[in-house]
C-alpha cells in the first residue's frame, strides 16, 4: 500500500486486494504474489520529472462501470499533471452503485475537480494561478451535463453535493474536454488490462525507465 505513493502502475491491483484483507482467499494471495512478481521484474520502474517540461496543470479522469462483481459498484481513478509530471493519483472503488455510466462518470469528474481546486489554491501560495484547468474525460453525455445542466429523469439520482462542478466550470475555475478512451491515462487506474494495453498506458503516464 505504501509503495503505490511512487508506482500508479500498481494502484488498481493493490486497491483491489486491499478490499479482501479481512477474509482473503487463496485466489488474493496468488494475485499479491504477482504484484511481487511484476515489482521484481521492474525494480527501475519509476516517476521521471523533466525540468524543461511546460509548466501547465492538467487532469485526466475515468471511470469503469459495474466492474466489482460482488456487489457491482464501480471504480474511479483521476490523476494530475504539472506539464509532464504526474503529481497526484487517485483509485477508489465507489461507496454507491450507480444507475448509469454517466453518472458514474459525473462522480469522478467532481472528485477530480475537488483535487484539481485544492492543488490550485495551493500553487497560489507559490505564485502560480492555474484558472481554467483542463479536465481530459472521454464521456459526451457528462461534459453536457455539466455545462448545461438540465433535470430530467436521467440526472435526477445525481446527489446534489456533485453538481459543485458545474459551479467550477461556469467560473473559469476547470475546462472540461473530451478525449478519446485510448488516450486516457487515468484508465490504467479503473480496471485491469492485458499486456499490450498495460504497457501503453504505463507508457503514456509518463514513466520512464531510469
Amino acid at each position: 500500500m505504501y509503495l503505490t505513493a511512487s508506482r500508479p502502475d500498481i494502484m488498481f491491483v493493490v486497491c483491489a486486494c486491499a478490499r479482501f484483507q479481512v477474509t482473503p482467499k487463496v485466489s488474493h494471495l496468488h494475485a499479491v504474489k504477482r504484484i511481487f512478481r511484476y515489482l521484481k521484474g521492474q525494480l527501475k520502474l519509476g516517476i521521471w520529472y523533466p525540468k524543461d517540461s511546460p509548466f501547465d496543470l492538467e487532469a485526466y479522469t475515468d471511470s469503469d462501470y459495474a466492474g466489482a462483481s460482488l456487489d457491482r459498484k464501480s471504480t474511479i481513478g483521476g490523476c494530475q499533471f504539472l506539464g509532464s509530471r504526474l503529481i497526484s493519483w487517485q483509485c477508489k472503488k465507489q461507496t454507491i452503485v450507480t444507475n448509469s455510466i454517466t453518472e458514474v462518470e459525473y462522480v469522478v469528474v467532481a472528485s477530480c475537480c475537488g483535487q484539481v481546486l485544492w492543488i490550485q489554491n495551493q500553487m497560489l501560495d507559490y505564485g502560480y494561478n492555474f484558472m481554467n484547468t483542463n479536465i481530459f474525460i472521454n464521456n459526451e453525455s457528462t461534459i453536457c451535463i455539466v455545462k448545461n445542466l438540465v433535470f430530467h429523469s436521467k440526472t435526477k439520482n445525481i446527489e446534489i453535493r456533485h453538481h459543485f462542478i458545474r459551479d467550477s466550470n461556469e467560473k473559469k475555475l476547470i475546462q472540461m474536454i473530451k478525449i478519446h478512451t485510448d488516450h486516457n491515462v487515468a484508465d490504467l487506474l479503473t480496471k485491469a488490462f492485458d499486456v499490450g494495453r498495460f504497457q501503453y498506458l504505463i507508457a503514456s503516464i509518463r514513466m520512464l525507465n531510469l
